[in-house]
């Protein structure tokens, strides 16, 4: 029998991709942004783990940053902030000692919603989300999307469910804590009490719809609105469908929801 020449590869290199969440930051000031990150998650690792970019590019002429502090504070909500991008050569060198490298990140789909926008107040009827800067949704997703996910049991706290590719169907409730998330748009036949967020790999053209409404968080396609007053009495327990709208000049939009005529 030949001898077995194969030497066992101790490093291997394999091409991949990997989720990234980008952060765009308007202040670099740790203060002022646990304030906001306080607003938006309360003390909950919103993310699972994500890897995190911060992008600087809106930041001019801003004092040098508590790197570490920053890295700490999306730590806490479940961010592994690993480097930066845009901004000054003076901002990207200070990131660098701190070992956060610059990155040249493409805009990808990825497993959370890639970033989250606070959307401007457009009705009466909708509450108010506090702000976390993010830069404009990308396209609308192309057509020939993956197959529709069925869910036909409860959801309880902690649970999350994400359609990648295609649409959500959900057959029971959603309860508060928990989350559904698809790259298209998500039908709930039951009460939403969680969070629900359609068009999570950028697709503008995404609405959420369900039949009895009590939301602690929704968002089309990066832009959301957080209820953490309550949902408005004239939408608590009725039919809603939540979609963006978009008028030219409006990179952004508004994201609107309102109550789903079924008569």
């Amino acid at each position: 029998m030949p001898p077995n020449n194969k030497t066992l590869q101790l490093i291997e290199f394999k091409g991949t991709t990997l989720p990234v969440v980008i952060v765009t930051l308007r202040s670099l000031q740790a203060d002022e942004l646990t304030k906001a990150a306080n607003a938006l998650f309360g003390g909950d690792e919103f993310f699972e783990g994500d890897a995190a970019v911060l992008d600087l590019s809106p930041l001019v002429e801003v004092p040098e940053a508590d790197w570490r502090k920053l890295r700490q504070l999306f730590k806490t909500h479940g961010l592994n902030v690993i480097g930066v991008r845009g901004g000054s050569e003076e901002l990207r060198y200070g990131a660098a000692f701190a070992g956060l490298p610059t990155y040249a990140v493409g805009e990808r789909a990825t497993a959370s919603p890639p970033s989250r926008q606070a959307a401007p107040v457009s009705s009466p009827a909708q509450a108010a989300g506090t702000a976390a800067a993010a830069p404009p949704a990308p396209p609308a997703m192309a057509p020939g999307a993956a197959a529709t996910l069925y869910v036909d049991r409860p959801l309880r706290s902690g649970q999350q469910v994400y359609a990648r590719g295609g649409d959500l169907v959900v057959l029971a409730a959603v309860n508060a804590g928990a989350e559904v998330i698809a790259d298209g748009n998500i039908h709930i036949y039951a009460p939403l009490h969680g969070r629900a967020l359609a068009g999570a790999s950028g697709a503008t053209q995404a609405r959420i719809f369900c039949t009895g409404f009590d939301a602690e968080l929704v968002s089309v396609a990066g832009l959301y609105r957080t209820f953490d007053g309550g949902v408005p009495v004239d939408l608590t327990g009725k039919p809603v469908q939540v979609r963006l709208s978009k008028k030219p000049g409006d990179d952004a939009g508004k994201l609107i929801v309102e109550a789903l005529l079924t008569d």
